[in-house]
């Protein structure tokens, strides 16, 4: 099953994507009903397919990523977490505003995984459960902000640093699909979940011993080798496998 988020006539609505897009009423992330009747694709607006409290990342969990970063020595020996504010949310098609002063940014492929219910204290075997679906996201990065503050808050928490969408999906198979990046249409990254040092479900285990998680909080997994610049102008596409493209446009402030 696929979710969306989406504007119709003004009025914004959760639904089921098929052929059509199907409104729901009643809990997004509990009982609902589906509507018989649907809308054509472009007839509508999809919006980020959730409204998190929070978003949490990892750095460095892709091996091909740490290669490239680092000595492969400095394989972490656990996740490395690390949170985007609410604020940093942005849809499909919409506007990466690239922030006066920052002399670098950069685009950062990644799976992320929407949570279904407030849960705590998870175990890997229980993640599972608590998992609505999994969708895309770009970790925009002022890079030169990063290496110059040493923590990543500043440099990753701008508003439309994290383009997230356009759907989510039910399920997908975690240990084998393709994630890639394109810029202006030209390949970036091109890579596998199979390349993770940690899996889905220790993430999510790590995050929920620290935190709460609530329904449409989002966990990023990590981003693959080929992470570079984005200028204003330019068009930055995130693609999964079984999930779609992400598509989003840099522009000045």
């Amino acid at each position: 099953m696929k979710f969306a988020r989406f504007l119709h006539n003004a009025t914004t609505s959760y639904g089921i994507v098929d052929q059509r897009i199907y409104p729901i009423t009643g809990d997004f992330f509990g009982e609902f009903q589906i509507s018989q009747e649907g809308y054509e694709p472009d007839k509508v607006r999809l919006l980020a397919p959730c409204q998190p409290s929070k978003i949490i990342l990892v750095g460095l969990n892709y091996i091909d990523h740490v290669k490239e970063s680092q000595s492969a020595k400095a394989v972490p020996e656990e996740p490395v977490l690390f949170m985007k504010p609410s604020t940093s949310v942005i849809g499909p098609e919409e506007v990466i505003s690239y922030p006066d002063g920052v002399k670098r940014l950069d685009f950062e492929a990644e799976l992320a995984v929407v949570i279904k219910d407030r849960c705590k204290n998870l175990t890997p075997s229980s993640v599972s459960d608590h998992i609505l679906g999994f969708t895309c996201l770009n970790d925009v990065t002022a890079r030169d902000l990063q290496k110059k503050d040493v923590q990543w808050t500043r440099a990753k928490s701008f508003d439309s640093f994290c383009p997230l969408g356009p759907v989510i999906v039910e399920k997908i198979d975690l240990d084998n699909t393709r994630i890639e990046s394109y810029v202006n249409g030209k390949p970036r990254q091109s890579s596998n979940t199979n390349q993770m040092i940690f899996s889905v479900e220790r993430i999510v285990s790590l995050v929920s011993q620290v935190m709460t998680l609530l329904p449409g909080d989002v966990i990023s997994t990590g981003t693959p080798a080929g992470v570079g610049p984005m200028k204003p102008g330019d068009t930055v596409e995130v693609s999964i496998e079984n999930i779609g493209t992400l598509k989003n446009y840099v522009k000045k402030v």
